[in-house]
């Protein structure tokens, strides 16, 4: 099943039910049609709502989603970004809100699909700073002609001020500690000096590049309202992080807007402002060790005392690591910080108030938590503590400006995103309520099941049944085998109403199995490394053994099974569909891959093929043929329907 992540209107239900529909011919639906387990159509929760609706295609178009949250410096107000689709409107809108945590009262700040992103609160707390876009009929100059500018707004809503009005717009901002400046990215445009001559000789040709775009820092006075331009537009800029004292601005650059540039040869500098100076922290020998030369730089932050910055730097196939940057004797040293087994890193670095406690968000057996390093300094550091305990699966924190009050957006196995406080007691006290709908939802019920695979591992999944569902009472299921993408990702124990089948398929009598495999995040380091130059192999004998688990439990029916999956997910369903042809009635293929040699050659991050292949096509063309399925499709019986 398919539902496009941003179509151009709202599609009708029949669309979204392409993969369902052919699963009549095939005999995979279930004889009774969309149904609610025997005995568990109503029942009540603590709560004493009444759950009464069968979740439906319609309700994926109902939720909102909580992005970027920000906790203002005295820690009373949160400010954070909401999307949602808007009735009549194309795609997802993002706007601005903030809320109170004392009394819960919230405010939206921005309206009609501001798309509002990186929220920053001015260090006395009285305004909001963010990046958005505002289109007026009829006007042709910024800030009002779509383009993205920088604006302020008081947390309790009103005075929305345009604070740039820069032609094309700004690319990314941070304001300055003292509250009187800003610095921002504008893009320009530059010419190759090689093309240069090539472009007036020959001017009827079309070329494919010499044309590209640098971006330049700017400064402006939020006082005098002038702005000076700090840096030529000589790289491009992806991240800006300025450092508490005001003094270093660091960021990731690139030669070349070009992604293929970011992959392995992006850079952390950092600008002096009182000199101009920049140090590069990285350089291309600072790789050499590595897993892997593809590496993404990534999630700069700097310590309350401004002498260190992290960043986390990923990989395809390999786990991520984190660095930490100290100033010592007019140099910025490197190190690395360890993380406990089995955690794997999931983004998010923060410094906790003005302590050396480095935080961030650790994956772990499907949940997300926030984890945090003690006493980061001088080439040590301490223990590393779990900050949210529990069953969640956490997708942004902050903390106050003195490290004592942390908020979080998570995600249960009951509830939709939202943000949560935690206490000094170590409870959770729920700021925000975006989707009441949901309870009024019959939920599937959700499970984390392990099992071995065929030489022993122990593999882990998430298995969705319908409500109240009884294997020995009601019998085995028709089931699909619904694969995650990446491959470095992982399907996530909580309640996700997504497009390609989570809880929809438990709602219309279906069991739903996302296997974790060989390859997935939060299972430790050589569960994730063991992939490389097996793809193909290994993750394909997790995921059938995983589906002989559930048949042997008397779950699924192994007459009706189906199975489907998105990008890596899709290109799984291909080597499924050729490696168990028999096993299979159905199966949906979506932006997959057929054959490892074209997708290293057509797209613009071929590292990740690279690293999970071991080589170039012509270094390892039999491990290249090995994990690409294009060589089995005679085997193929499975009726398929191909998304591209």
């Amino acid at each position: 099943m398919r539902i496009d992540c941003a179509p151009p209107r709202r599609p009708r239900l029949a669309s979204m039910l392409m993969f369902v529909v052919p699963l009549v011919a095939t005999g995979l639906v279930p004889t009774d049609g969309v149904c609610i387990a025997p005995g568990t159509a109503v029942h009540r929760d603590a709560e004493a709502q009444l759950r009464d609706h069968v979740i439906e295609p319609a309700d994926y178009f109902n939720q909102a989603t909580i992005g970027t949250i920000e906790l203002s410096p005295d820690g009373k107000r949160v400010a954070y970004v909401e999307t949602r689709w808007g009735e009549g409107k194309e795609g997802r809108k993002r706007d601005l809100w903030c809320v109170i945590r004392k009394n819960r009262s919230v405010t939206r700040l921005t309206f009609d699909g501001f798309g509002a992103s990186q929220p920053h609160w001015s260090p006395d707390g009285k305004w909001i700073y963010f990046a958005g876009h505002s289109e007026r009929p009829g006007s042709e100059q910024p800030p009002y002609d779509g383009s993205t500018q920088i604006w302020r707004v008081s947390p309790g809503g009103g005075d929305l001020f345009p604070v740039t009005r820069i032609d094309g717009g700004i690319k990314t901002f941070t304001p300055a500690p003292d509250g009187r400046h800003l610095y921002y990215t504008v893009g320009e445009e530059v010419q190759d000096e090689e093309w240069r001559d090539l472009r007036e000789e020959f001017s009827d040709l079309e070329y494919g590049h010499g044309v590209g775009e640098r971006d330049a820092l700017w400064k402006l006075d939020l006082v005098g309202w002038r702005a000076a331009e700090i840096l030529p537009a000589e790289r491009v800029i992806n991240e800006l992080s300025l450092a508490p004292n005001g003094r270093h601005l660091a960021m990731i650059t690139t030669e070349d807007e070009e992604l293929i540039f970011v992959e392995g040869r992006s850079r952390v500098d950092i600008l002096d402002l009182d000199s101009g100076e920049i140090t590069q922290v990285t350089s291309q020998e600072w790789r050499a060790d590595h897993p892997s030369p593809y590496g993404w730089l990534e999630d700069l932050a700097w310590s309350g005392d401004s002498a260190a910055l992290a960043f986390s730097i990923s990989y395809d196939g390999y786990a991520a690591r984190i660095y930490v940057a100290e100033a010592q004797d007019h140099a910025w040293p490197l190190r690395l910080i360890a993380r406990p087994e089995p955690v794997d890193y999931s983004g998010d670095l923060r410094w906790r108030g003005d302590r050396r406690i480095l935080c961030y968000r650790g994956e772990n057996y499907g949940r997300i938590r926030v984890m945090a390093v003690a006493d980061v300094e001088l080439g040590a550091n301490g223990e590393t503590m779990e900050l949210t305990p529990g069953d969640v699966v956490v997708s942004g924190y902050a903390f106050s400006a003195n490290g004592k009050t942390l908020v979080t957006v998570f995600e249960t196995t009951t509830q939709l995103n939202d943000i949560y406080e935690l206490t000094r007691s170590g409870k959770y006290e729920r700021l925000t309520t975006v989707n009441p709908q949901v309870e009024r939802w019959i939920l599937p019920q959700i499970e984390d099941i392990a099992w071995r695979s065929d030489d022993g591992t122990e593999v882990h999944g998430i298995l969705e049944l319908p409500a109240g569902y009884d294997p020995a009472r009601d019998g085995p299921l028709p089931l699909i085998v619904e694969l995650h993408g990446g491959p470095s990702s992982s399907t996530k124990y909580r309640l996700r109403m997504w497009i390609y089948g989570r809880a929809l398929m438990a709602a219309n009598g279906y069991a739903l199995l996302s296997p974790n495999y060989r390859g997935s995040t939060g299972y430790g380091d050589t569960f994730l490394e063991q992939l490389i130059g097996r793809e193909n192999d290994i993750e394909v004998a997790d995921i059938l053994s995983g589906l002989r688990h559930v048949i042997d439990q008397g779950i699924a029916d192994p007459e009706r099974i189906g199975v489907m999956g998105w990008s890596n997910g899709g290109y799984l369903t291909n080597c499924l569909i050729t490696a168990a042809p028999e096993m299979f009635k159905a199966a949906s293929s979506g932006a997959s891959v057929l054959d490892m040699v074209i997708q290293w050659g057509t797209e613009d991050t071929p590292g990740h093929v690279i690293n999970f292949v071991g080589g170039l096509p012509w270094e390892v063309a039999e491990h290249y043929k090995a994990a690409s399925p294009l060589y089995q499709l005679d085997r193929v019986q499975t009726p398929t329907l191909i998304h591209v």
